[in-house]
């Protein structure tokens, strides 16, 4: 259930905000740091919706004034002031628009969000790792928090996988639009002859769940197998075996964490992890496309991408869902993506509306 409210329900999310306030200052609220952090992190989305508009409200009253005054007095200086402050206000409302789009049950969760190197070998887990750095420079821009919860590293260069919990103000509406296989094409680093190589890596992201999400995991249906982590980490890291993978073996979805020291802690966040994947898989099982992901059937290889980064023989990173393209990769893979993700959200909600136009003209 949407704690939210959907769209632009300013006063149930204002109600909400002040639930939220109260609970905060209840005596004990720090005792528990998982249930604050997930606390914290609501209002802070709650207020990113609400204060924007709040603003343009104020606004366009004061624009209005103004404009009101200027033109008694035909005051061009004024004017012209006012003409400025339009300018500003309508960027407020494109940014406030993107927001009425993020209005999903989950939109405004944090989220678990995975990169697998797919078909390719040494050349895709480069291109994971190339990946991770455009995400990560693209989560410092945007004031997103991330943690790495599992890494493993490839065999000669990049990353084989990483799963990062990434913490915000929509942080898996955002990123949700990233899912899907990325494709890239250019002059191989690895290869002598200096051929032109096709890389493919996955992008993986589930919503955070808090711990009371109803899902029955039977024992009998778990592997749980302990290893030592892999990566940074000092001594420890090389010595113990506390990182823990858990396969659900009814659906064949595998997770892993090694962030922590502990076993017993590592154990408890691979199957919060594991209980939002079979939460998410549960509530869209008739999406197709995204059932095949989570169940790790899906080929990360040809005709699945849905974006293209060529690097030669010109330039070019396309959305191959919404056509929409850019020919300045280095600021792509800098992590300005932004673009990209409003293009397919305002997509995905023109889709939307046009599925719901045809349900109601469809005859009775």
């Amino acid at each position: 259930m949407n704690k939210f409210g959907t769209g632009f329900d300013i006063p149930a999310k204002i109600t909400t905000r002040q639930q939220l306030e109260e609970k905060m200052a209840r005596p004990g609220f720090w005792d528990n740091p998982e249930t604050a952090k997930s606390v914290v992190s609501q209002l802070s989305a709650l207020k990113s919706v609400i204060e924007p508009v709040q603003q343009a409200g104020q606004q366009i009253r004061d624009i209005r004034d103004l404009f009101e005054l200027a033109a008694q007095e035909n005051d061009v200086q004024t004017l012209a002031v006012v003409e400025a402050d339009l300018s500003r206000l309508n960027q407020l409302c494109e940014k406030i628009e993107i927001s009425g789009m993020l209005n999903g049950p989950d939109d405004m969760r944090n989220c678990f969000f995975g990169i697998h190197a797919g078909a390719g070998g040494t050349e895709s887990c480069d291109w994971a790792n190339m990946l991770l750095r455009m995400y990560t420079r693209y989560f410092e821009r945007n004031g997103y928090s991330y943690e790495e919860l599992d890494i493993t590293p490839g065999e000669e260069a990049g990353i084989r996988s990483i799963t990062l919990r990434v913490a915000g103000p929509f942080a898996f509406g955002k990123l949700s639009c990233e899912t899907g296989v990325h494709r890239l094409v250019r002059i191989s680093p690895f290869d002598s002859n200096a051929r032109r190589h096709t890389s493919f890596a996955a992008v993986d992201v589930t919503p955070e769940y808090e711990d009371d999400i109803e899902i029955e995991i039977e024992d009998d249906d778990l592997r749980i197998d302990t290893y030592r982590a892999s990566g940074a980490g000092g001594q420890h890291v090389n010595k113990t075996s506390s990182a823990i993978r858990i396969t659900h073996l009814p659906t064949n979805i595998v997770v892993q964490c090694q962030n922590d020291r502990s076993q017993h802690k590592n154990k408890a966040e691979a199957m919060r992890m594991l209980k939002s994947k079979l939460y998410m898989l549960e509530q869209q099982k008739r999406d197709a496309e995204v059932a095949k992901l989570y169940s790790n059937k899906g080929q990360i290889a040809w005709g699945s991408q849905i974006r293209s980064y060529v690097l030669q023989p010109y330039q070019m990173i396309k959305d191959h869902r919404t056509d929409y393209q850019v020919g300045q990769v280095d600021a792509v893979l800098d992590g300005e993506i932004e673009d990209f993700i409003e293009s397919y959200l305002r997509y995905r909600a023109g889709k939307k509306h046009k599925q719901q136009q045809n349900q109601v003209e469809q005859p009775k």
